[in-house]
């Protein structure tokens, strides 16, 4: 067998960025979004946004308008559009795929491993794809509802502990000069 023949494609973080991005325009109720909002929001650049838009408005899955009034939006209602919608909109069938090059049919295993492999390839698909179809946009924005409280709390918390900080701090200072202020009455000289 050849080396450096690569049999399996992963997909890429195409379809993670797009369900990100559908995600946050469910999250914000229907108000239109700029690119630059939403390129923030994933950490990219707004160019690579709006490309993604380009290809999700193709698949009927956001409209956008142009103008200082503009921005994109979901084309229909967050629980109507399943992962699966999201993943046929950008994703080439199949998460996997054969090599391009097919193997030697001399070799026992080559002569039959495109079948064979085809056959749990299409499984794998199929499975997928059972997945997705049964998880929306809306599900995912009901996941990140915890997470948001989540991080309210921590942020709270972690308000808090600065406030407890600053108030040690202060209560700090307010001793030392306590203590200053009475020596400079005694009139010894602060150390």
């Amino acid at each position: 067998m050849a080396g450096n023949v690569v049999y399996f494609r992963m997909t890429n973080s195409r379809f993670a960025v797009a369900v990100h991005v559908l995600t946050l325009m469910a999250w914000s109720d229907d108000e239109p979004l700029k690119s630059e909002q939403v390129a923030e929001s994933v950490n990219t650049n707004p160019v690579v946004i709006r490309r993604m838009l380009c290809e999700l408005a193709h698949a009927k899955l956001v409209v956008s308008q142009s103008g200082s009034m503009g921005g994109s939006r979901l084309a229909r209602k967050a629980g109507a559009i399943t992962l699966l919608d999201v993943y046929r909109a950008l994703e080439f069938p199949g998460v996997f795929s054969l090599p391009r090059q097919p193997p030697s049919r001399r070799c026992p295993v080559g002569v039959n491993i495109e079948t064979v492999l085809g056959n749990v390839l299409e499984e794998v698909d199929s499975a997928v794809e059972q997945v997705l179809s049964e998880i929306t946009i809306k599900d995912l924005v009901r996941r990140l509802k915890p997470c948001d409280s989540t991080a309210v709390a921590a942020r709270n918390g972690a308000q808090a502990r600065k406030d407890t900080d600053k108030r040690k701090a202060d209560e700090a200072k307010a001793k030392v000069f306590k203590v200053v202020l009475r020596q400079s009455k005694n009139g010894l000289a602060p150390s």
